[in-house]
């Protein structure tokens, strides 16, 4: 099966220096405690940051978002957001890194004096730990697509607030273990009152007569990617809707595609089985990526 995060296997990785609080280790040597919030509990937050052409895409956004998230889970980060960029740069720099990169940067909660959950026997300030990767996404992936299926698990904001981009990733993990048994590359799922709300490592767009559709965005997660799609549609007179739409409306689409910060706009060739137009990359879904590639090289000329 195939996958949004499918990438090459590169040798260079082997050798990695990873940042763990301000120091670095090489990737054999770099570890958090096993009394870390993160380990125990999946207690914290994080960011998928892509370096292309030695410009980190869209960090204002990324940056916002992970202090956004770290507040809704009442947890001080305790750095800046100028000095996390700083530790993102140095990170690239001690690893002599220039594009196609793909960046982990993950806060956890801390040191717990004993493993427990309520944040008042964390210890110490949170665990800043930044991995930078040389990934590049499949180009091929681009072209031929990924196939969807409808899972049971749904993203539902009475247990975990599905926009934060939390540790505690076992909402997604059982969607992503649903679609691996159904045959299918990635999990599509609902929201509490059954309309379709994301899938789960990316977001969800569907085409009907030419007007884009995402959900409301209230049971997915706010993706970087996912409103630079929506502002490309805006900017290139695209009708774009977010909205409530049914499984129904998926299965009669036009075109379907999924966005994610790693691999950009990824089109959908079949829905649960059902052939999503003709059964190949739509002609919209190939003018938003054009689009969105240019966006990126634009960036990149600007930094």
């Amino acid at each position: 099966m195939a996958s949004t995060h499918d990438y090459k296997i590169d040798s260079r990785n082997n050798d990695i220096q990873i940042y763990v609080n301000g120091d670095f280790f090489h990737r054999t040597e770099a570890k958090v405690s096993v009394m870390d919030s993160g380990y125990l509990l999946g207690d914290g937050v994080w960011e998928g940051v892509r370096l292309h052409n030695e410009h980190l895409v869209h960090l204002d956004k990324h940056l916002d978002r992970l202090y956004e998230g770290a507040k809704a889970i009442e947890m001080e980060i305790g750095i800046s957001k100028d000095e996390m960029e700083t530790a993102l740069k140095k990170t690239i720099e001690i690893n002599g890194m220039k594009s196609d990169v793909h960046i982990r940067l993950i806060v956890s909660r801390g040191i717990k004096a004993t493993p427990y959950q309520h944040p008042k026997v964390t210890i110490g300030d949170p665990t800043v730990v930044i991995i930078p990767e040389y990934k590049k996404a499949s180009p091929e992936l681009k072209v031929e697509g990924i196939t969807l299926g409808i899972v049971n698990t749904i993203r539902d904001n009475r247990i975990q607030d599905p926009r934060i981009n939390s540790l505690s990733k076992h909402n997604c993990i059982a969607a992503c273990i649903e679609a691996e048994k159904m045959g299918v590359d990635e999990g599509l799922m609902l929201d509490p009152k059954g309309n379709v709300s994301t899938c789960n490592s990316t977001n969800f767009f569907m085409i009907f007569n030419k007007e884009v559709w995402t959900s409301s965005g209230e049971h997915c997660l706010n993706g970087v990617t996912r409103s630079s799609v929506i502002d490309l549609c805006k900017k290139n007179d695209v009708p774009i809707k977010e909205k409530a739409f049914s499984l129904e409306d998926v299965h009669s689409a036009n075109e379907v595609f999924v966005t994610g910060t790693f691999a950009g706009i990824i089109p959908v060739i079949s829905v649960d089985g059902i052939i999503i137009g003709d059964g190949a990359r739509g002609l919209l879904t190939r003018q938003l990526q054009e689009w969105y590639e240019l966006d990126l090289e634009a960036m990149s000329d600007n930094q």
